[in-house]
């Protein structure tokens, strides 16, 4: 965890740097008072301290910076400090760091200069204290239900227990089960992930756990499944709850035997495999209504990581923003400053029925877009229908389950044109429970 102290004089200053760190690092105090320094570093542990060089009694010469420093290093003499100013050279930039100061900054600062010194100061220090906590695969959040996502991940990585991600679509389940393999024993063997829902249902068998020449019409020769595919490291089966019958059986033999069969044959090769599934279905009414296997259910969450839709996790909306707006600005050479206060409360206050994903394509859509110097909600919503923003706000107003889901059954249908097999796939649903669902419903 990351904590960073800021000392400045000037409150315009410390109001725009906690704007800033608070985005990056866990903790950020702030404190006017120079003469305050003592108390704090003796009192409290930070990780940094970020230091003005020029206080009130002296506006410029930089030697009250040098003497806190010389105080600061007197109390913590391993404490990594920063100092900024506004009236910085290169003879004073030196003498800084002489004197013991990790670096040197200028004032009016850039924001990612700033950002990439405090992290190289901070050193491995910056990765732990990072926001996102999951760097390799930007998993971006420092909200209070990311928090409990990111404990889960650390807890369990590092052991094989399978893990079950549930989350709406968009949400990066994705993400967790790269992230979980990525923290994992098996992290240098492969990653294989499986699209259930993206399988044609007469494959999927074949995809799993592969097959020999002439096992069926257009078996042309021996195939390896993905179970082989991952031998030593961590299979992914996204969407398992589109999983058939037949399969769920084989797939539940395959789980408890630790060894697979190819279609068409009768040798059986052991498989080392972590499994990791995914779905946005209620796979638990599923379990219910006798649609998924409830020993299979058993089998495969053994730990469940539950993602909570974008809508509720107060402060990574403009976190994600400004990741995707750096990202998307790098891509396409455009300048742009940052996201303007009226595009904040306007992304805060849209629910984002698409997650993660459509708010990604917002972003880059609008810095494709965009010919001011910041980002606009123009920009962000402009391209967007005033019916759809309706929709998607009016969707969210009732959070009554059964109608939440008679409304969305009958928008899959309308997508489809009535069609069952079709709407069913969308849905994550099996036809029949689909029916049963029409049925209930009066649909």
């Amino acid at each position: 965890m990351a904590r960073i102290l800021v000392i400045d004089d000037d409150v315009d200053i410390l109001s725009a740097a906690k704007l800033l760190l608070k985005r990056h690092y866990d903790e950020v105090t702030l404190e006017k008072n120079p003469d305050k320094i003592p108390f704090l570093l003796n009192n409290y542990e930070f990780d940094l301290i970020l230091l003005d060089m020029n206080f009130t009694q002296d506006v410029n010469s930089g030697r009250e910076g040098f003497l806190w420093l010389d105080k600061i290093l007197d109390i913590k003499p391993k404490a990594k400090v920063v100092l900024f100013t506004a009236y910085g050279d290169v003879e004073m930039a030196v003498k800084s760091m002489k004197l013991g100061a990790k670096d040197f900054v200028l004032k009016p600062w850039d924001n990612e200069k700033l950002l990439e010194t405090l992290n190289t100061a901070l050193g491995k220090e910056a990765d732990e204290g990072s926001v996102s906590k999951s760097s390799q695969t930007n998993i971006i959040g420092s909200s209070e239900a990311m928090q409990k996502v990111f404990d889960t991940i650390q807890k369990v990585a590092e052991t094989d227990a399978n893990v079950l991600v549930l989350g709406e679509n968009g949400t990066g389940k994705d993400l967790v089960a790269r992230q979980l393999h990525e923290f994992s024993k098996r992290k240098e063997n492969h990653f294989v992930r499986v699209d259930i829902a993206a399988l044609p249902e007469t494959l999927v068998e074949s995809e799993l756990f592969g097959h020999v020449k002439g096992a069926f019409t257009d078996a042309r020769e021996n195939r390896v499944g993905k179970f082989e595919d991952a031998k030593g490291g961590t299979l992914f089966l996204d969407e398992i709850g589109n999983l058939n019958a037949t399969v769920q059986s084989k797939l539940l033999n395959v789980l408890q035997n630790r060894e697979v069969t190819r279609i068409g044959s009768n040798k059986t090769t052991k498989v080392d495999i972590r499994l990791i599934s995914a779905t946005n279905a209620n796979i638990e009414l599923s379990v219910q209504e006798k649609e998924f296997r409830q020993d299979l259910y058993y089998r495969i969450n053994t730990i469940t990581i539950e993602l909570p839709p974008l809508r509720e996790r107060y402060g990574d909306i403009e976190l994600l923003a400004e990741f995707f707006l750096n990202k998307y600005k790098k891509k396409y050479n455009r300048q742009l400053g940052g996201l303007s206060a009226a595009l904040v409360k306007e992304l805060n206050h849209y629910p984002w029925p698409g997650n993660i994903r459509e708010l990604e394509h917002a972003i880059e859509r609008a810095v494709i877009m965009s010919s001011g110097r910041q980002l606009t909600a123009e920009d962000v919503f402009g391209s967007m229908s005033k019916s759809s923003i309706q929709a998607a706000e009016k969707e969210l107003k009732s959070f009554d389950l059964e109608e939440l889901e008679r409304d969305t059954i009958v928008k899959a249908l309308k997508k489809f044109n009535g069609n069952i097999s079709e709407t069913a796939k969308e849905l994550g649903l099996s036809r029949a429970a689909l029916y049963r669902r029409m049925e209930k419903y009066n649909i």
